[in-house]
């Protein structure tokens, strides 16, 4: 914890001394020498292929830019047609689910009915032995 606190307040004073430094004296103002014929056409070359470099950069990026919206269209296509299959899919498991669940209704009553069939059958024979 000391050696942070040491650290912190040197930091401190070595950013108050740099702070307190003077400021280099500013060079003198280089002499404007009047523009010759050549500079002129030179700035002018320069300024010409400055414009015409910006020109295709932002042709470029109009390009990269259209192909990310084409991509970003075919992902949201994909992503569409994934979400209808999987709906789809859903819809059928719940279609064979009730299906499944019909057929057990219907296995569970008959089961049933047998089961009633099956007491009655042994009442009728209870009844029939004792009858003997």
């Amino acid at each position: 914890m000391s050696k942070l606190v040491a650290t912190l307040i040197a930091g401190l004073f070595a950013a108050s001394v740099f702070a307190q430094t003077a400021a280099p004296a500013a060079p003198a103002a280089p002499a404007v020498s009047p523009a010759t014929p050549a500079v002129v056409k030179t700035e002018a070359k320069s300024d010409k292929s400055v414009v015409k470099a910006e020109k295709a950069e932002a042709r470029t990026d109009a390009k990269a830019d259209a192909k990310v919206d084409k991509a970003e269209a075919k992902a949201d296509k994909k992503k569409a047609k994934a979400q209808a299959k999987a709906d789809k899919v859903a819809v059928e498991a719940d279609a064979k689910t009730d299906k499944v669940k019909a057929e057990a209704t219907a296995d569970k009553a008959v089961a049933k009915s047998e089961t009633a069939v099956v007491k009655a059958d042994a009442k009728a024979d209870v009844k029939a032995s004792a009858t003997k």
